[in-house]
């Protein structure tokens, strides 16, 4: 990785982190009235800013946050952190290991099967007990000072609707069923506005698996 490219995933981060940071700082302390359309805009907003964490996890899982690996698995901590408390190593390996034996039985994305039974083993294969508690306990502690609704709507339920989102656009309908290719896998039809919006540029996903060096941010320039 180039230093110019490096500084610029690192950038990346940080927009990404910074703007969940402050828009979950601000919607904690925002009134909450359910006849309000805006509620339910921020809370999409919310969940496509925790998929935003996710996918910068997922760089640097690659390697392609920053140069200095230091760096590029501390913004991997932080970021599965925020998310929920994910233990990174585990996500690290795990994910090499998709990469690696995609579409057979070593492949711990891969299943037989149909959405919800997937994503339900999806789920249970990264989901740790240690993760409940500690999520649980954290938001207990945290409705001391933040209203309750807050902090279910704009931080608990955003995080789970994220899980759909990445799961749907990241893993399910680029890898349900079989495909003749050597990724086995297939990719969402070129149209930039809608990859991004839909899951961080992640629906190319063919592109993803043949150059896994090139960040979300860049993913668009090798579609084909």
């Amino acid at each position: 990785m180039s230093k110019q490219a490096s500084n610029m995933g690192i950038v990346m981060a940080l927009i990404v982190i910074g703007s969940w940071a402050v828009s979950i700082t601000l919607l904690m302390q925002r009134p909450v009235h359910f006849d309000d359309p805006l509620l339910y805009v921020f809370m999409l907003l919310q969940m496509h800013l925790y998929t935003g964490l996710f996918i910068t996890a997922h760089d640097a899982m690659h390697g392609t946050v920053s140069s200095n690996r230091s760096v590029n698995n501390a913004v991997g901590f932080v970021c599965t952190f925020l998310y929920a408390a994910f233990w990174y190593p585990k996500l690290l390996t795990k994910h090499h290991q998709h990469h690696r034996h995609v579409h057979t039985d070593q492949d711990p994305d891969h299943h037989h099967g149909g959405f919800w039974a997937w994503y339900l083993r999806f789920i249970r294969n990264y989901l740790s007990i240690w993760q409940v508690v500690f999520m649980a306990a954290l938001f207990n502690v945290l409705k001391i000072w933040i209203p309750q609704a807050n902090l279910i709507l704009f931080w608990v339920v955003p995080s789970l609707l994220s899980t759909l989102q990445l799961f749907y656009f990241g893993t399910y309908l680029p890898h349900k069923g079989e495909h003749d290719n050597v990724h086995h896998s297939t990719s969402q039809p070129k149209g930039h506005v809608w990859a991004f919006f839909s899951c961080y540029f992640f629906g190319y996903h063919y592109e993803h698996h043949d150059s896994p060096g090139t960040p979300w941010w860049r993913l668009w320039q090798v579609k084909k």
